[in-house]
């Protein structure tokens, strides 16, 4: 039995909550996956797991012995990155899940620079705007907007997201042009809906000047949870939107969407990257925070 292959193997059973995820995440047979976990078991001569036809769940001894497990794993890797770190660049797979928009303006054309600088490291970027489970779902790290709700992860700021509100030409003509936004509330008028993949709600907007802040829910006819997609709605004249500067200026320079109530500043947008607290020492995650954060301080304010 190799014991580092049998601990990554449990850890991930137990992190995933199935032996099925475990293995596809692992790139294992299923049956490879629970041959190491009853070896191990059986070495400890302990139940750690309790299984179902439906579910896997940990038993209280096997609880304690994932946190030690963790804990290993983590510091074998440390020590491993510190020698790979004073001798080479940092190397090896690294899973990473982004927002649509940000990964299509921003990561994607930095690619070929980040791939130059590290040639030795993978990127596997998973491009959606849905919740997704940082340890369940094997990720190493995440990229998110706004509020964070996940309290078990470690969060680095990495900027924020200046915010405008724009129309489409074809919508203001067909509605008329909105000079204050309370009208989004108490008129014929509509927005475009973004819905929060937390709560499946359309995000309001959160509008100041001066001393006055106000929060707009509006109307909408549509609502979606991808941003480009949110973006193509607003485009089409579906109703007026709320994005960030960055997403905002081909459109703007193309004539597809005008500026509107430029005398109000929206409140802006933190980004962050979310990754589980044991995978905070790895090399090849520093490497790709300190990436995220120098573009972020490239984009248009």
């Amino acid at each position: 039995m190799d014991r580092f292959d049998t601990l990554k193997t449990f850890v991930r059973v137990v992190e995933a909550g199935s032996f099925t995820r475990a293995a596809d995440t692992l790139q294992l047979s299923k049956t490879t996956v629970t041959q190491q976990v009853q070896q191990l078991e059986a070495h400890l001569r302990v139940r750690l797991l309790n299984r179902t036809t439906r579910q896997v769940k940990v038993t209280a001894e096997g609880a304690a012995y994932y946190d030690r497990a963790v804990r290993l794993l983590a510091d074998l890797e440390e020590a491993d990155g510190s020698v790979r770190t004073a001798s080479s660049a940092p190397r090896g797979l690294l899973r990473v899940d982004v927002p649509s928009p940000f990964a299509l303006k921003v990561l994607v054309p930095a690619l070929p620079a980040f791939h130059a600088r590290y040639p030795d490291l993978r990127l596997e970027l998973g491009v959606s705007d849905r919740a997704v489970d940082v340890i369940g779902d094997n990720v190493d790290c995440v990229v998110r907007g706004g509020r964070l709700e996940d309290s078990t992860l470690v969060a680095r700021r990495i900027g924020d997201l200046s915010l405008g509100i724009y129309a489409a030409p074809r919508y203001l003509d067909l509605a008329g042009t909105p000079t204050d936004p309370r009208e989004l509330e108490h008129s014929h008028h509509r927005v475009v809906g973004f819905l929060s993949s937390r709560t499946g709600r359309v995000l309001p907007l959160v509008l100041q000047q001066g001393g006055t802040r106000m929060e707009i829910q509006g109307r909408h006819a549509v609502a979606l949870d991808d941003g480009n997609a949110y973006l193509g709605a607003g485009v089409a004249g579906m109703g007026v939107l709320w994005l960030p500067t960055y997403l905002a200026a081909e459109p703007l320079a193309r004539g597809e969407l005008v500026p509107l109530f430029e005398d109000w500043t929206c409140e802006p947008m933190p980004m962050w990257v979310a990754f589980a607290p044991h995978r905070h020492r790895s090399a090849k995650l520093q490497a790709f925070l300190d990436w995220v954060d120098g573009l972020m301080k490239d984009l248009p304010c």
